[in-house]
């Protein structure tokens, strides 16, 4: 007699016939993607706008703009000089109106030629300071250390808002004799505040340039405003970090930062940047133009991300520099939200 507690093993009849399924014998899950699909989102508008900032000026090109703009200023010369001459002649009165203005007109053109030797010379000022730095780190020399802040107290003299920190540094500094823990220190009391300001205008960049190609269906209508966009974020970080880039010193840092780009290979779009992103090719099953909004907005993070190695006096040591990441998130942060259980409340 069989104890009924012990479990019942019933043995089933092998069918004849083919062999039943299982998973080594399944057939491969068929693509959704349709073969004639089109190709991911590439971020068009930024990798253009890249190229077309980085493009090279031919010598030949630069005389023609050269001749062709000297030209065009000797022509409104002369016709300045004789259009007033000849109302002098006519009319004193209306004469010495337009000579008035004239010379108005030849001041602000001199002062703004002023501006911009200005701000070029504290681009170049900020190059030096990066120059000095790196020596600093390499030779390890206290001196060149030393330096190397009061080059930065100079150039940040009158930001009210380093005040703090430029007097937190001092006292702090005093007793240090290693030269990359005095600028490890310079960098976490001065460059804190300043990166965060510039990490505020890359997602500010980033967000403007993914709505605008989102939303703007012209063609090329968003590599202008993607351009415009990158070169106002290039400008405000140079401001941000002391730099304050005029028009000709704005351009100059775009080109830096476009041929820096292309020269690492960094404004092309990968897997790292799609795996990175984790919503541009979503988002694209839904539109291709907010696809491309979030792809050329992780490039215009990356855009900020050259600028700042550009326009920042010291390099990323003691802090850490932010990622596409975190930025294009921050930036798009309703593009990326996962949309909550409400079986979980």
């Amino acid at each position: 007699m069989s104890d009924a507690r012990k479990p019942v093993l019933m043995e089933l009849e092998q069918e004849e016939g083919p062999q039943t399924a299982s998973p080594a014998t399944a057939p491969p899950v068929p693509d959704l993607e349709a073969p004639d699909a089109p190709p991911p989102p590439q971020g068009r508008a930024m990798q253009l706008a890249a190229r077309l900032s980085a493009k090279r000026r031919s010598p030949l090109g630069m005389l023609f703009w050269t001749g062709l703009l000297g030209l065009a200023a000797l022509a409104f010369s002369t016709w300045l000089y004789g259009f007033v001459s000849g109302l002098i002649a006519s009319s004193p009165v209306l004469g010495a109106v337009a000579f008035a203005l004239a010379c108005v007109f030849l001041i602000a053109l001199v002062g703004y030629v002023l501006v911009e030797l200005m701000a070029l010379s504290r681009l170049r000022k900020v190059d030096q300071i990066q120059r000095r730095a790196a020596n600093a780190l390499e030779a390890q020399d206290l001196a060149d250390a030393q330096g190397v802040l009061g080059d930065l107290g100079r150039l940040y003299r009158g930001r009210d808002e380093l005040t703090w920190a430029r007097t937190q540094l001092s006292e702090t500094t005093g007793e240090v004799l290693d030269a990359d823990a005095l600028i490890d220190a310079a960098e976490r009391t001065l460059m804190a505040p300043l990166d965060r300001a510039a990490r505020l205008e890359i997602e500010a960049a980033t967000r403007q340039v993914a709505t605008a190609t989102a939303l703007v269906p012209l063609a090329l209508a968003d590599v202008v405003v993607a351009l415009a966009s990158n070169v106002a974020m290039i400008r405000r970080i140079a401001q941000v970090y002391g730099g304050r880039a005029g028009a000709f010193g704005s351009w100059r840092l775009m080109r830096a930062v476009a041929t820096h780009l292309l020269a690492t290979g960094a404004v092309a779009v990968g897997d790292d940047l799609i795996g990175s992103l984790a919503g541009g090719g979503l988002v694209s099953k839904v539109s291709r133009r907010f696809g491309e909004g979030v792809v050329n907005g992780a490039l215009t993070a990356r855009v900020g991300l050259a600028a700042i190695e550009v326009c920042r006096p010291l390099p990323y040591r003691a802090l850490k520099a932010p990622s596409v990441t975190s930025l294009v998130t921050s930036a798009l942060g309703g593009v990326f939200s996962k949309p909550k259980n409400l079986s979980q409340g």
